[in-house]
């Protein structure tokens, strides 16, 4: 994708970098407020469906081509891994377990990636540092599933429950991504993100409805709170979080645009602990610790042959 425009500026630079970090780490917090008067899966699968649409249809307006039949079969499969049961799953989750827990286990991404990666022959056999960095994660998810401190959630004394909902949500999302960088739905990554969410929404929504979140919701309970959350996750979280992480592709190397990865759970932990009152003990900073440990290991040893790759597909877990 090489270009011969001129480099960014230093200034607009540090602006995708802060959206990325700063807000695809908040998205945590941010679902937390939403669901606490919003069906979690009524809630994501319109968030997902008022981002994508808006996005497929200011592409469209420029002048983007229109999808293929085949492009849209490939945006389903991929929308279901990476929406319906990747982001309805960390959505889920959030309702027996803290955000910044949610963000720590959602963190496990570049370990699935790896790993399926080298078993489906995509890559080469993971280094030494990569198999250690795959130990210390397992290990630092082990101490964050078992804090004894659920923080204020919706539903409490369900921890286990929401560790494996946000844990399935990865590993999902680590097979949908390895399965997109075969089946592009689009050229334009703009087009593509936008169909997957139109795709992944409309799944989640049946879901929600067939799990009878409609039945007794009224859009009368909601709160101006979980409004103002939703509004941040469509328009930020959604379509000004993943615009600028496309922009970054283009503006810098790729492994230095999924440096987010290493920043969203201690950003989401911080904020989770600032604003909604969650747990910041010494067991879950130890697991935080060697989660962020873990990842650098896993990403930096898998750089051997082509760096690109890992980083592309990591950093859309949050949103």
């Amino acid at each position: 994708m090489a270009t011969s425009s001129p480099p960014p500026a230093r200034a607009a630079l540090l602006f995708a970098f802060a959206i990325v970090y700063v807000v695809w780490g908040s998205t945590y917090l941010g679902i937390r407020f939403a669901i606490e008067s919003m069906p979690p899966l009524l809630m994501a699968s319109a968030r997902h469906l008022l981002a994508g649409l808006l996005l497929y249809g200011f592409m469209r307006a420029r002048g983007a081509p229109k999808p293929t039949p085949s492009g849209w079969g490939s945006a389903l499969v991929i929308g279901v891994c990476l929406l319906t049961i990747g982001n309805g799953g960390v959505t889920l989750g959030e309702q027996y377990i803290p955000s910044g827990l949610a963000a720590l286990l959602a963190a496990t991404v570049p370990m699935f990636l790896t790993l399926f990666s080298w078993l489906s022959g995509m890559s080469s056999r993971p280094k030494l540092g990569v198999m250690v960095g795959l130990g210390l994660g397992l290990t630092g998810v082990y101490l964050l599933a078992s804090t004894s401190e659920a923080g204020h959630v919706a539903l409490p004394g369900h921890e286990t429950l929401g560790v494996a909902c946000v844990l399935t949500a990865a590993l999902l999302w680590s097979i949908g991504s390895l399965y997109s960088k075969k089946k592009q739905p689009s050229p334009s990554p703009f087009v593509a993100g936008s169909m997957q969410m139109i795709c992944g929404g409309l799944v989640m929504l049946v879901a929600a409805l067939l799990h009878g979140e409609a039945s007794s919701f009224t859009l009368t309970t909601i709160t101006a709170k979980s409004w103002v959350a939703f509004g941040y996750l469509v328009v930020f979280g959604s379509i000004m979080g993943f615009s600028a992480y496309i922009w970054l592709l283009r503006a810098v190397e790729p492994t230095l645009a999924g440096t987010n990865a290493f920043v969203n759970p201690v950003v989401a932990v911080l904020l989770g602990w600032a604003f909604a009152d969650e747990p910041l003990n010494k067991q879950m900073l130890g697991g935080a610790a060697l989660i962020v440990v873990a990842v650098v290991l896993v990403v930096l040893g898998g750089r051997t042959k082509k760096p690109q790759e890992a980083a592309a597909l990591r950093p859309q877990v949050e949103a």
